[in-house]
């Protein structure tokens, strides 16, 4: 499979970016980046230590910075985006300047709060079941501008979702 941008997988917290990113990219024999992992690498902090500190307007700037660096550096590889990432205007349409492959993964609330409840990382964008809900409804019309949709169950272990969206990336194409 031949892409000149970057795969990039968004989608809510806890719908398993990170874990199909590196799957994917494994697959691929791409460098796989994770965008909170990148950001604490650069700034010391997590994604929620800046959103507590410094709140979300400072934090998602920093955000687009890092991710303007990482697609600047990095033509062929799979991004997992922080799940606030896609809604940022700005983010998407760099994004689409470097010729990104987006892919939703669209996973259930219920599965996304199991996992974040059973996680030991803070979420501060998510602290409770409310919050977090509304912030998936919010979200969600946005998710649905990725070019790719990817369905998740509870059922379906990283390699078969990694199959089934080399299928849907190679019909992009075709």
């Amino acid at each position: 499979m031949n892409t000149d941008g970057p795969i990039v997988i968004t989608g809510f917290m806890g719908c398993g970016k990170t874990e199909v990113a590196r799957a994917l990219a494994a697959c691929l024999a791409l460098p796989m980046m994770d965008l909170d992992a990148e950001i604490l690498r650069r700034h010391g902090r997590t994604a929620a230590q800046l959103i507590d500190e410094e709140g979300e307007p400072a934090f998602r700037g920093i955000e687009t910075q890092v991710l303007r660096e990482l697609l600047h550096n990095n033509t062929a590889s799979v991004i997992a985006l922080g799940g606030g990432a896609w809604i940022t205007d700005e983010n998407r349409e760099l994004i689409s300047q470097h010729h990104g492959v987006t892919v939703w993964l669209d996973t259930p609330f219920e599965l996304c709060w199991q996992r974040i409840e059973a996680s030991s990382q803070v979420r501060p964008l998510g602290r409770t079941r409310e919050q977090a809900e509304q912030r998936f409804r919010m979200r969600e019309p946005i998710y649905q501008l990725a070019m790719i949709r990817l369905p998740v169950s509870d059922q379906e272990d990283p390699a078969s979702l990694v199959a089934r969206l080399e299928l849907e990336i190679a019909k992009l194409w075709q």
